[in-house]
C-alpha cells in the first residue's frame, strides 16, 4: 500500500499540472468521483477521471490558460489528504486589472481527497465564507454587466 504523504499530495498536483496522462494516473484513479461546489455551469459530481480532466480543461478554457492552484498547506491521515490552496485566474477576454469576482479569482479553496492504493478516488472543493458566492460568480456565463457570456 502506498502511504499517504505531503510529497505526494504535491506530486499529484504536478501531475495534474503536466497533462500528462499517464503521470496524472500514477496519482488519480480511472473511477474518481470529484464535487466542484455552487451554483454554477461546472458545479457538481463529475464521475470518472475523464470527466474530472474534462473539468480541468473547461476551467484552463475559460480562463485562457491562467488558472492556477497555489498549494499553501496540506494534511495528510492514513486514506485522506486535506490541502488549501490559493486559487487565481482572469477569465477570457477580461481586462487583466479587473476586481470583478464575475472575471477574477484570487482567494483560498479547500480540498478534500480520499486515497486509495495510492491513487485519489475522491475529492472535493470546499469554499470560506465569501468566496463560495465568489467561486459561483466567476464561474457563472455573466459578464460583471450582467449579459450573457458565450462560455
Amino acid at each position: 500500500m502506498t502511504e499517504v504523504t505531503q510529497e505526494r499530495v504535491r506530486a499529484a498536483y504536478a501531475a495534474l499540472g503536466s497533462g500528462d496522462r499517464a503521470r496524472i494516473l500514477e496519482y488519480y484513479s480511472e473511477d474518481l468521483r470529484w464535487l466542484v461546489p455552487g451554483n454554477h455551469p461546472l458545479a457538481g459530481w463529475y464521475e470518472s477521471l475523464d470527466a474530472f480532466l474534462e473539468l480541468m480543461g473547461q476551467t484552463h478554457k475559460l480562463t485562457a490558460g491562467t488558472f492556477r492552484m497555489d498549494i499553501r498547506a496540506v494534511l495528510v491521515g492514513e486514506d485522506c489528504s486535506a490541502d488549501v490552496c490559493r486559487n487565481v485566474a482572469v477569465r477570457d477576454g477580461a481586462d487583466a486589472a479587473s476586481g470583478s469576482p464575475y472575471e477574477r479569482m484570487d482567494y483560498p479553496v479547500f480540498h478534500f481527497m480520499r486515497w486509495r492504493s495510492g491513487r485519489i478516488v475522491e475529492g472535493r472543493d470546499g469554499l470560506f465564507g465569501d468566496s463560495a458566492t465568489a467561486f459561483s460568480q466567476f464561474w457563472a456565463p455573466f459578464a460583471p454587466d450582467g449579459t450573457r457570456r458565450d462560455r
